[in-house]
């Protein structure tokens, strides 16, 4: 195909050239009604290019079939049979492909490692989740992704589930070994679902963590805002083989998705598909160079240990993204929460992500010299100064087994049962009715239909009193907590 084609973007040029006057939304008729002040801000020319596809990019029957055209040529650039794409962002994705294979009291196997859009879809879809629990790293405090063998064992217990959702890589950067889940899968004949949000680059260079398409799996998702080089929201799934129906896929997608769908989304995915088959190489073969030199500088600080393929080495993952700077922190003294607001107010920068443990950072093809100097020098000065920062109370990391709660009732049920609000002192025992994430990364410590435990309690307290951020729950100071009414 011919991949310097972007009909998106093409389409939207062409809006302009006609001068075309749209009398219906966007109300702020492309950009002539915004608040001057607004666009000194966001620039005019992001509403300039808000334009919807019905009567505006495309025709009234979209006959020129603009967005079809798109993710023809994005299916082709990453080897997948068809690609579709979303503009509400993976966590939607996931709940669509989460509706194309299992259906309400059907059984979906899940990594319990999952972000709580996963759970959420659970609770929309009514759907009984088989949790397949990831391999806990006790000493790094990390859950990284189940193996082939624990695909298999619960399946030959549940051999009437409908699929698997694997995650992969994590918010850590650790990864599946995507093709043993898939041909187990395959082995009872159900479909793999990848949740690979931060996996948008991974087809474009062989020095990347293997591309879930060509590592056999049915259904792929990825956030190209993520990694990639499209506005946030913008998020593709990608098809193959026949075990997920393409027309499924698309009504569950209608049935979520939006009908004003973004053309923002839309045209900067052609452009970076474009620019990923054109260029992408040299640019990740330069950003995986940069990531090497900024993990190997970092190492070399006191206090801080960046991590790389000993995980891989130590049989804890079967792959690692290169393209993630993990670094535990706590040789300093402190918490990844607590270095992550030292370098934002004292140096600007703005980390990925923080836990008790450690901090990461994305390094993608857009870095530049200026930002991998201005991230080892805040690094620096954060081991310089850490003796500066106030000590807090730690959190209280329970055992692995501590964090596999017992299923009590299905998580829609639960979530939508009569509930009371209890306080944290007389919640153990009972079963909750709402998510509680610590966040970042978002995974549930307790999803709807668990039972709360006095460990988990002790580390969500703990967690808040050190300062973690809990945003879903009811009460997120955790002193109270949603419970199903016995």
């Amino acid at each position: 195909m011919d991949h310097s084609r972007v009909p998106v973007l093409e389409a939207l040029q062409e809006f302009r050239r006609r001068g075309d006057i749209a009398y219906g939304p966007p109300g702020h008729k492309q950009g002539r009604g915004v608040d001057p002040r607004v666009a000194e801000i966001v620039g005019l020319d992001v509403f300039r290019s808000d334009v919807l596809s019905l009567n505006g990019l495309d025709d009234r029957r979209q006959s020129q079939g603009v967005l079809r055209q798109a993710q023809e040529l994005m299916a082709d650039a990453v080897g997948a049979t068809e690609a579709f794409f979303s503009t509400c962002g993976s966590s939607l994705s996931i709940k669509t492909a989460m509706l194309a294979v299992a259906g309400p009291g059907e059984k979906l196997l899940l990594s319990r490692n999952a972000h709580k859009s996963v759970i959420a879809a659970v609770v929309v879809n009514g759907v009984q989740p088989i949790w397949v629990h990831p391999k806990f790293d006790a000493e790094r405090h990390i859950a990284h992704p189940p193996e082939p063998d624990d695909v298999r064992r619960r399946l030959r217990v549940h051999p009437d589930a409908k699929g698997m959702l694997l995650i992969t890589p994590t918010d850590w950067g650790t990864c599946a070994d995507i093709q043993g889940v898939a041909r187990v899968c395959h082995e009872y004949d159900v479909p793999l679902i990848v949740d690979e949000a931060w996996g948008a680059v991974l087809p474009f260079h062989p020095g990347l963590p293997a591309w879930g398409m060509d590592a056999e799996a049915d259904l792929v998702v990825t956030s190209v805002h993520k990694m990639g080089g499209a506005v946030e929201q913008s998020s593709v799934f990608h098809l193959q083989y026949d075990r997920v129906s393409p027309e499924v896929l698309k009504q569950r997608e209608d049935l979520l998705g939006t009908t004003s769908a973004s053309s923002l989304v839309y045209a900067t995915l052609d452009g970076w598909r474009r620019q990923m088959v054109e260029q992408g190489h040299d640019l990740l073969d330069d950003a995986l160079h940069r990531a090497e030199r900024i993990r190997t500088a970092a190492a070399e600080l006191s206090g801080l240990r960046p991590m790389g393929r000993e995980i891989v080495d130590e049989g804890l993952a079967a792959s690692f993204d290169p393209l993630k700077i993990v670094i535990d922190v706590r040789g300093l003294g402190i918490s990844g929460m607590q270095a992550a607001e030292w370098l934002r107010t004292h140096r600007h920068v703005d980390v990925g992500g923080s836990d008790s443990c450690r901090l990461s950072a994305s390094i993608t093809y857009a870095d530049d010299d200026e930002t991998e100097k201005v991230l080892l020098d805040a690094l620096r000065a954060l081991v310089e100064g850490a003796d500066s920062i106030e000590r807090r109370s730690p959190v209280h990391l329970p055992a692995p087994s501590d964090l596999e709660l017992e299923q009590a009732m299905l998580p829609r049920d639960a979530f939508f049962a009569e509930v009371d609000h209890v306080p944290a002192e007389r919640a153990a025992g009972r079963i909750a009715a709402e998510m509680i994430s610590p966040y970042p990364p978002g995974v549930p410590a307790i999803a709807p239909g668990e039972v709360i435990t006095e460990e988990v309690l002790h580390y969500l307290r703990s967690g808040v009193e050190h300062g973690v951020l809990i945003p879903d729950a009811a009460d997120p100071t955790v002193r109270s907590l949603r419970v199903v009414r016995r």
